[in-house]
């Protein structure tokens, strides 16, 4: 009876993820790794370096054929207002394979010099090609699907990002165009339309080698009407231009009781130039005794370090 609900818990997680997952990768715990540009193209380009993050993800390790992701993210600035992203990323789910890559331009604007507020908006191009692997089917599959279950799409992403000194607030809308296919069934969704708002500010002490950052991600996902909650806090050591973090975080599912479904902590550094980040989440339903949790590892890379002229690009939010 153990190993029946163990199989239903799991087929119905795999089937929220590969609902939503053509033409969108879910979230993590990458944008945590010092790189919100994950989250909105408005936060390409803010700062006083080009930043490079490679990431990987290993999502219930144990299970067999569990989602497994990597991806390649670098935000600069062009000039002193605008920036530009890039993202690949190739990603793994069972017997479906999708890659693609955005990208990203923003434009940072000042509302009011005096009390430092600042908008940005950002614009995201969208590649993707996903496929069903139907060699790797066997008899016990569906002997109707026997050809090659692959397509190309392409979308975009807006979005824009509200500063106040340490306070930001962005919110995207990811593949805000409809999906005019019919390629795999009769109720394949058409709408991939996805929400994302993200708002955190930075509490400094009267030490200013310390800070605390809490941080808040939403997203709602249009096809289904489900969405999720991410609760963050990171703790962060200052030594000159080094820095030191580490922070938890909690996943909810908004249409369930306040228990999160993830929770985890998070460590990371920057030295240098050099930037690694390393988190673990645990997953608290009835799956926990079958794997041993979600691993996510980021390199990273800051160069080419060159202070803007204009305050509405300068790093006043520590990444």
């Amino acid at each position: 009876m153990k190993k029946y609900t163990f199989l239903f818990l799991l087929l119905n997680v795999i089937a929220l993820k590969v609902h939503a997952q053509e033409l969108m990768i879910p979230a993590q715990t990458q944008y945590l790794a010092d790189n919100p540009f994950l989250i909105s193209p408005s936060f390409a380009g803010i700062g006083d370096n080009a930043r490079v993050r490679l990431n990987g993800l290993a999502q219930w390790v144990g299970i067999k054929d569990a989602p497994l992701n990597q991806s390649l993210a670098g935000d600069f600035r062009i000039a002193d207002r605008s920036g530009v992203g890039v993202y690949f990323y190739n990603d793994k789910n069972g017997n479906t394979r999708q890659y693609g890559a955005k990208f990203s331009f923003a434009q940072h604007l000042i509302l009011d010099y005096n009390t430092e507020q600042y908008l940005s908006l950002g614009l995201s191009f969208n590649m993707n090609h996903f496929r069903i692997q139907t060699e790797n089917f066997t008899s016990q599959n569906d002997p109707s699907v026997d050809d090659n279950r692959a397509t190309d799409n392409y979308n975009f992403d807006i979005g824009f990002l509200y500063r106040y000194k340490d306070f930001y607030f962005s919110a995207s809308a990811v593949n805000f165009l409809k999906k005019d296919l019919d390629k795999f069934n009769a109720i394949e969704p058409d709408l991939l339309l996805n929400y994302q708002f993200y708002l955190g500010t930075i509490l400094r002490t009267g030490n200013k080698d310390y800070e605390l950052e809490p941080s808040a991600l939403v997203q709602y996902f249009s096809s289904d009407g489900r969405s999720t909650t991410d609760l963050n806090l990171k703790f962060r050591y200052l030594s000159f231009e080094d820095y030191y973090w580490m922070g938890v975080t909690a996943r909810f599912l908004n249409e369930q009781s306040f228990n999160p479904v993830t929770v985890g902590p998070m460590v990371g550094l920057k030295k240098s130039n050099f930037y690694v980040a390393y988190s673990y989440q645990v997953t608290t339903n009835e799956i926990i005794g079958y794997n041993s949790g979600t691993h996510m590892i980021t390199i990273g890379l800051d160069f080419l370090q060159n202070l803007s002229n204009c305050p509405c690009t300068q790093n006043r939010i520590v990444y």
